[in-house]
C-alpha cells in the first residue's frame, strides 16, 4: 500500500543525491546497503524479482544479483500514518465501495450509496476520494 500511495502522489520521498547505481546482490532475503539505516525505506529499480519499495532490514527480498538503481527514501511519519489510515479504511469499506450496486432495497429496508460528484448514478467514492484532501499535501506534479 505504501508504494501505491507514493505512486498515486507521484512522490517517492527520495533523499537528495540518494540514487545509487550499480550491481547489487540480495542473499538470504536481504541486501547490504551502507548508505541506509535500519528501518529506512528504499526503492529498487531494475531488478527482476524485487522492484518496488522495501524497508531496510526487513529481510523479505528474493535472492538475486541485478544491475539497477537503489533510491534512499525519507518517508515522513505522517505519510506512513496516512498509509495506515487508508489500509484501515480499505479493510472496512472497500468491498462495499466496489460493489456494482448503487442502491438496494429489501424487507422494508433500503439504502443508496453517495456518489463521488454528489449526483445519483455517479461513481462511488473510493479511498482516493475519501483521502484526497490528505493526499494532496504530498502530491507532486
Amino acid at each position: 500500500m505504501l508504494e501505491e500511495l507514493m505512486r498515486e502522489c507521484r512522490n517517492w520521498f527520495k533523499v537528495p543525491d540518494g540514487a545509487y547505481s550499480g550491481t547489487f546482490t540480495i542473499k538470504d532475503g536481504s541486501i547490504t546497503l551502507p548508505f541506509l539505516v535500519e528501518g529506512q525505506y528504499f526503492r529498487i529499480i531494475g531488478s527482476v524479482f524485487n522492484d518496488g519499495v522495501h524497508q531496510y532490514g526487513a529481510g523479505s527480498l528474493t535472492d538475486e544479483t541485478f544491475d539497477g538503481v537503489v533510491w534512499a527514501l525519507a518517508v515522513p511519519a505522517a505519510f506512513i500514518s496516512l498509509v495506515e489510515d487508508v489500509e484501515a479504511w480499505r479493510d472496512k469499506y472497500e468491498s462495499a465501495a466496489n460493489s456494482p450496486f448503487q442502491s438496494e432495497s429489501f424487507a422494508g429496508y433500503s439504502y443508496t450509496k453517495s456518489s463521488a460528484n454528489g449526483n445519483s448514478g455517479g461513481s462511488v467514492t473510493g479511498w482516493k476520494g475519501v483521502f484526497a484532501s490528505r493526499l494532496n499535501k504530498w502530491r507532486k506534479l
